[in-house]
């Protein structure tokens, strides 16, 4: 079984960044950007938290070990994939979104010292195009992460969300920053993005009440990847993302394992 498991991530690594040759992968640090899924993972205040309830555990009759689970979840908490559908009818579903598009080349854009001083930042053009003039151009069709510094709250959901409320009633309570709708139009337009993603729940600011940016991505079916974790890990450019959602049919969202290939 390990040898088939090495086989395979082998065999995805070598198309993606070798297109059929073999890739050596201590060229590379693998930095896993998935929160754990636990009873803790933040969930948006509306939605089903994660449960896991356990089946079986220990010795059975026949003398070995044995241990299975059930688990529910809704699609959009943990580190989670919004998929287009989710604000924008008749886009991809999580099933349908190319793997091209959740794979290749990515950069860090560090918005922390700004974001942790205001709960309601808003990334903006500008954040983008000063992060250019010191790291030169976002390259055309990459995934754009965003570090705000928020990662480091999870899972304390009043730092992290700015309430530990859950329900109706504590979505106006939220509080954490976002991608402006109109940067979102930018990054689109002008650098011709595959994926956005951030350490908070939600691509939209905690206030947002339009959900403008979700709007402005996925009408053009551009997915978003939410609570990512690690993100102080990464450098501002060279490295890759790979980013596998669980495969719902119809789904607006689902649970996301994220890695980043970090050069050595």
């Amino acid at each position: 079984m390990k040898y088939l498991q090495l086989t395979v991530i082998g065999l995805i690594f070598s198309v993606v960044f070798s297109f059929g040759q073999k890739t050596n992968l201590d060229q590379y640090e693998i930095v896993d950007l998935t929160h754990t899924f636990s009873e803790e993972s933040v969930y948006w205040v509306t939605a089903k938290e994660f449960q896991l309830e356990e089946v079986a555990k220990g010795r059975t009759d026949m003398g070995f070990y044995y241990s299975a689970n059930n688990f529910s979840t809704a699609e959009h908490g943990g580190t989670h994939i919004d998929a287009p559908i989710h604000f924008a009818e008749n886009r991809q579903s999580v099933d349908d979104i190319p793997l091209s598009q959740l794979i290749g080349e990515a950069v860090k854009i560090d918005i922390s010292t700004r974001a942790l001083k205001d709960p309601d930042y808003l990334i903006s053009i500008n954040d983008i195009k000063a992060w250019e003039t010191q790291n030169s151009r976002v390259p055309d069709e990459s995934i754009i992460l965003f570090e705000t510094g928020y990662g480091q709250f999870y899972p304390d959901a009043k730092k992290y969300l700015g309430t530990d409320r859950r329900g109706p009633e504590a979505v106006r309570e939220l509080h954490f920053p976002g991608l402006a709708p109109e940067a979102a139009t930018w990054l689109i337009q002008n650098r011709k993005i595959k994926a956005v993603g951030l350490d908070t729940a939600s691509i939209d600011r905690g206030q947002s009440t339009d959900f403008a940016t979700h709007i402005a991505l996925m009408t053009n079916n551009i997915p978003a990847f939410e609570n990512i974790a690690n993100l102080d890990k990464l450098p501002a450019r060279g490295f890759q993302i790979i980013a596998l959602p669980m495969k719902i049919k119809g789904g607006s969202g689902a649970p996301l394992r994220i890695i980043a290939l970090k050069n050595q």
